[in-house]
């Protein structure tokens, strides 16, 4: 599959608050060897109109190819049954 390591990151780097399961999701992705489109959200406007879109509570959203994978921990057992 040509998407197979091939990862799009929505993640919270604000100001104020840089999100830990943001950066934790990007160094699982990493470690996988996957290429990360980083869409780093850089307000609070930003965040909620990307969970408005996906119709989610929390950032991070993961895409895999075109899997949508909600959240670090979900990630991490997307990435384990890989």
């Amino acid at each position: 599959m040509a998407d197979e390591k091939q990862a799009t990151l929505y993640r919270m780097e604000l100001p104020d608050h840089v999100c830990p399961l943001g950066l934790r999701a990007r160094d699982l992705l990493l470690e996988r060897g996957y290429r990360i489109d980083d869409r780093v959200l850089r307000t609070r406007d930003a965040v909620e109109a990307v969970k408005d879109e996906f119709g989610v509570a929390t950032i991070p959203v993961i895409f895999l190819g075109d899997e949508r994978v909600d959240g670090a921990d979900a990630l991490e057992h997307a990435l384990a049954t890989r």
